[in-house]
């Protein structure tokens, strides 16, 4: 999924909270030309609407500047927000036009209904985001996992999780993602223990 919004380069000498109160969020971009960076502001609605409908560091924005020669595609790099009031802060981008592969964090989806649960085993998910590699146009929005054959005691390792084509996990391969459990072992009542003792 890819998103449009725009910003606006930050007038020189501007104040952060002075931005806010006229309904602004103060921004950065990096990436897009070597090490340089550029400070901007973005709508606060836009801001918010943004943050609704993309993940930090999962989401490709169509970043629009109409005051430097630079368009592109960026991700949402880090979401700042206030201690205690909890309002949006700050928001970081970061270009990914000229870097070949990105390292993300994508969220694991479990689809399905795995035959060991109707057996009366219990999910353990332990994962439930992966670390991967991929290029711009490979970014998956989650990854999913469809545990409808998985028996009691059967386990996913992230080396056996399917990626799409040109994307890597970076996660250890035999790290556990999901597993069906045995049902634990009720606690033996008073009466049962003393039956089993006599």
């Amino acid at each position: 999924m890819s998103i449009t919004v725009e910003c606006q380069k930050r007038p020189e000498g501007s104040k952060p909270n002075a931005l806010r109160r006229e309904g602004f969020i103060p921004a950065a971009l990096y990436g897009h030309n070597g090490t340089e960076s550029v400070s901007l502001t973005i709508d606060a609605k836009d801001a918010q609407t943004l943050l609704k409908n993309a993940a930090v560091n999962n989401t490709l924005v169509d970043l629009s500047i109409p005051e430097l020669p630079w368009n592109g595609k960026a991700l949402i790099r880090e979401v700042q927000v206030h201690p205690w009031k909890k309002t949006l802060h700050h928001l970081s981008f970061f270009s990914v036009a000229a870097h070949g592969t990105l390292e993300l964090v994508v969220p694991i989806k479990i689809v399905g209904e795995a035959a060991g649960i109707k057996q009366g085993g219990i999910l353990e998910q332990m994962m439930t985001e992966l670390n991967i590699s991929c290029t711009a146009e490979n970014i998956p929005e989650s990854i999913e996992i469809n545990i409808s054959q998985f028996e009691i005691g059967s386990n996913l390792t992230v080396g056996d999780v399917i990626l799409s084509e040109g994307v890597t996990a970076l996660d250890e391969s035999d790290r556990i993602v999901v597993a069906i459990v045995p049902p634990a072992k009720a606690e033996p009542t008073a009466e049962e223990e003393a039956a089993v003792e006599a």
